[in-house]
């Protein structure tokens, strides 16, 4: 399933089943299994904000941040079936998980009902704006004559998987330095403690505009509207079969009943079809507006674990 092909025009919420009408009677939380400030809790906030409108109640966002997503959206794989906790879920851990970790507190595939999808976005490649590295092919270079000696940053899945597919691509080995959060490996990509960090363009932009970092490549197949002038991996690399972008589902457990996954679509819709919402998320970060049914965001899901599974057998990445 394309990703382009799952964007909603609808400026309306869809008709809902009279037994949902009165739901929710109260708050809803959203958890967000990564820290304040990365690309997944940006997204969970703007799209909580609007949600409101059509539930009649409030999405208090939640972080809960650590080993990759996976403490996160345990708490909400083990969370009451009332529709009333969910989860703002991304490829980390909704595609990437089995594949990464030995051991992983939950079923991707059995343990969520799919609300909707939310957005998707590219990943960039970054060096601090006085690095050496002016190309990504200055930095593969350097890799390649001091193997392990180029260090890079990882705070989720996808970072990690999109960094060492490069590295297995081109040839070269990379030092992986896990980190928390996406900000804090921000920090030490701008002060030097890390040679590179391959992040969210949500992540990447505003440091790189106001001129702290350096993008030298996109990971998608076509340039990022924001930064035109920015080659891709592919044509940066040489690497013509290079592809990786992350994208933001929302999931609640499974059994949630029908009307309430129903009456959340309904709001998801609804918000990802405001105007403010779309300038901020497109225009400003680069991201894609994809919402769909709950029955698209399934399938689209369950497409994603075959290919991050195979990306990540690819690149060559052990499961911890």
């Amino acid at each position: 399933m394309h990703r382009r092909a799952l964007l909603t025009a609808a400026a309306l919420p869809l008709a809902l089943p009279a037994s949902a009408q009165g739901w929710p009677g109260g708050p809803v939380r959203g958890i967000v299994p990564f820290a304040a400030g990365s690309a997944t809790d940006i997204v969970s906030r703007l799209y909580a904000e609007r949600m409101r409108e059509v539930l009649g109640q409030p999405v208090v966002i939640e972080n809960r941040a650590g080993a990759s997503g996976l403490i996160g959206a345990e708490s909400v794989a083990r969370a009451a079936p009332d529709g009333l906790t969910l989860l703002f879920g991304t490829n980390s851990t909704n595609a990437a998980a089995n594949a990464l970790f030995r051991r992983v507190p939950f079923n991707m595939e059995s343990d969520f009902a799919a609300v909707s999808l939310l957005a998707s976005v590219p990943l960039l490649v970054a060096v601090a704006e006085n690095s050496p590295h002016r190309t990504l092919n200055d930095l593969l270079a350097a890799a390649r004559s001091r193997p392990e000696a180029v260090s890079y940053a990882s705070a989720s899945a996808s970072q990690r998987v999109a960094t060492e597919m490069l590295a297995s691509m081109a040839g070269v080995r990379l030092l992986d330095v896990p980190y928390r959060s996406s900000p804090l490996a921000v920090q030490d990509l701008i002060s030097g403690r890390v040679d590179v960090f391959v992040a969210d363009q949500a992540v990447i932009l505003p440091a790189a505009q106001n001129g702290q970092l350096r993008v030298l490549a996109a990971t998608t197949k076509t340039r990022s509207p924001q930064l035109p002038d920015v080659p891709t991996v592919a044509e940066a690399a040489n690497l013509p079969d290079y592809e990786l972008f992350a994208w933001f589902v929302m999931v609640v457990p499974a059994a949630t009943p029908a009307p309430a996954i129903a009456r959340l679509n309904a709001a998801v819709r609804h918000a990802g079809a405001n105007p403010e919402l779309r300038q901020r998320l497109e225009e400003t970060l680069g991201m894609t507006v994809m919402t769909s049914t709950p029955e698209e965001a399934a399938a689209f899901v369950r497409s994603e674990i075959i290919k991050w599974t195979n990306a990540i057998r690819a690149a060559g990445i052990q499961p911890e």
